[in-house]
């Protein structure tokens, strides 16, 4: 088993090197075209009796041919980067200004690559479906790709994916039967009152007031209308508001999000949000609008495959595996689950920067790895039936 250390930076095995190249092009949801043509580039140049391919919109889906197959198996990696400017040490740094693949969807994609070339080096018994899916950040290409006409034909019957985990050691993976990711939703909310001259506040309406009125009554919602022994969590993470000092501002904007463990907690939240704007609207004679914008499920690992997985790593030793609590953390992956059964789990990769962070250097060992515990996992599975 590989010990925690520093990213390998000499001789880089082939997928640590689709990794390095992906890495330089990251691009936002819906819009991955160079990331579609350089998967699109590697798929081609694999042997392609076993292989059919497909797109929709900027994903791809990819059939692997069985032997022998009784069922389909699935792995499914996610494809955008997210809007964030590097600052990592690495010479092959992100190529898009202000972008990044802060999020370990470059090393998703290179695993993926990984297990469907062996798929199709040394093929096993079932079909697997590859998915690389677009938008995960947002707005969310998870739940329109499954509905998809490209993806009917090839539905598993059983699916996997992975998450890149900053906090655990390299050889060690995460997981644990039932929900593993919460419910999460976007929030913005638009408020409009009356502008004006800052010498005469009487006139106005100001919109600053009142936004910083309502994040400080958003507040309130967990502490005060949660359940104590429940979890939620509302963050807002920007405001915008004003065009100059010495003018009140007619407009503010708040944009945030909202992350629950329970689904019916969801609704409540979102209700009282929706009480408070009221509230606002009369206490400063305003107009507030709500967007949810995009909203994810709780990724909720389905019992049996995610126990017999877990069991499975631990007899063959492959990698260490530790059964974790759920974690806030949203993963549009939820939907597949929510149609097909199967599991998500976390990799660890041993870098002391979180996800999303701009320095972020996921320990590059972790690929090769997982290429090997999950080919090595399909092919075990396959011979089960």
């Amino acid at each position: 088993m590989a010990n925690s250390t520093k990213n390998v930076r000499s001789a880089p095995g082939p997928f640590v090197q689709i990794r390095r190249q992906l890495h330089q092009i990251p691009e936002p949801g819906f819009a991955e075209f160079k990331t579609q043509q350089f998967l699109l580039d590697y798929l081609e140049s694999l042997p392609q009796e076993r292989l059919e391919i497909r797109t929709w919109r900027t994903g791809i889906l990819v059939n692997v041919k069985g032997t022998a197959p009784k069922r389909r198996l699935g792995y499914r990696a996610d494809m955008d980067g997210l809007p964030i400017t590097e600052d990592t040490s690495y010479e092959f740094r992100s190529t898009h200004s202000g972008f990044m693949h802060a999020c370990g969807h470059d090393v998703h994609m290179s695993i993926g690559l990984g297990i469907l070339t062996q798929a199709v080096q040394t093929p096993i018994k079932d079909d697997i479906t590859f998915i690389f899916q677009p938008a995960e950040e947002g707005p969310g290409g998870a739940k329109p790709m499954l509905e998809c006409e490209e993806l009917q034909d090839w539905m598993p019957n059983q699916i996997v994916a992975l998450h890149i985990a900053p906090e655990y050691p390299v050889g060690t993976i995460a997981t644990k039967p039932g929900i593993l990711f919460a419910n999460t939703s976007e929030l913005f909310i638009d408020l409009t009152g009356k502008g004006g001259h800052a010498a005469f506040p009487h006139l106005a309406n100001d919109m600053v007031i009142t936004a910083c009125q309502l994040v400080s009554q958003l507040q309130t919602i967990v502490s005060r209308n949660v359940n104590p022994l429940d979890s939620a969590v509302i963050t807002i993470g920007k405001i915008e508001g004003g065009t100059k000092q010495n003018i009140i501002a007619e407009k503010s904007r708040l944009e945030g999000t909202i992350r629950t463990l329970s689904a019916t907690t969801m609704l409540l939240i979102k209700s009282r949000i929706e009480a408070l704007a009221a509230g606002m609207e009369t206490a400063y004679d305003c107009k507030v609008d709500i967007d949810y914008g995009a909203n994810y499920l709780q990724v909720f690992n389905h019992a049996e495959p995610t126990q017999t997985f877990m069991d499975w790593v631990r007899e063959t030793g492959i990698m260490k595996v530790i059964e974790c609590t759920e974690a806030m953390t949203g993963e549009d992956f939820g939907y597949f689950l929510e149609k097909i059964p199967g599991f998500m789990f976390w990799l660890g990769v041993d870098t002391p920067y979180g996800l999303h962070h701009a320095k972020i250097e996921p320990n590059e060992q972790a690929i090769d790895l997982a290429i090997e515990l999950i080919s090595s996992y399909f092919r075990w599975i396959s011979e089960q039936n």
